[in-house]
């Protein structure tokens, strides 16, 4: 079995002979990425890593400040931007056709339609409420 140095090494960690480390800030926000999965903790992957938590965590404040660029995202994970805004009032035959189309917003597991006539304000209320909005 592989032990804590020689998985390290592997990463690119520089390991003295005294057993000091030097990560690179790609191994540092490689490691920061996995403790902002859902259901991770600093304390579960700092252990994984053979770190102190508190490393972790001044680490994750480098990323949150901007001194440390964590890797793009899972493929898995996709987001669309969300723009609502109000143009000039359609006229009456164009207000009868949409009314006429219905909004689908789907948020996980939960669907909503709504009639083609429902505002832009009461839109932004539906998403905020799924939380899609902040």
């Amino acid at each position: 079995m592989e032990t804590t140095r020689e998985f390290l090494k592997g990463l690119g960690v520089e390991v003295s002979v005294s057993g000091h480390r030097r990560l690179p800030d790609g191994v540092k926000a490689r490691i920061v990425a996995e403790t902002l999965v859902p259901g991770a903790t600093v304390n579960e992957v700092a252990r994984k890593y053979d770190l102190r938590p508190n490393h972790l965590s001044a680490w994750r404040r480098m990323a949150r400040d901007g001194d440390l660029v964590l890797p793009a995202p899972d493929a898995g994970a996709e987001f669309a931007p969300l723009v609502v805004f109000d143009v000039e009032p359609p006229s009456p035959v164009e207000a009868a056709e949409a009314a006429h189309q219905a909004i689908e917003i789907m948020a996980g597991s939960v669907s909503v339609r709504l009639d083609g006539a429902t505002s832009t304000g009461r839109i932004a209320e539906i998403v905020r409420a799924l939380g899609g909005g902040a």
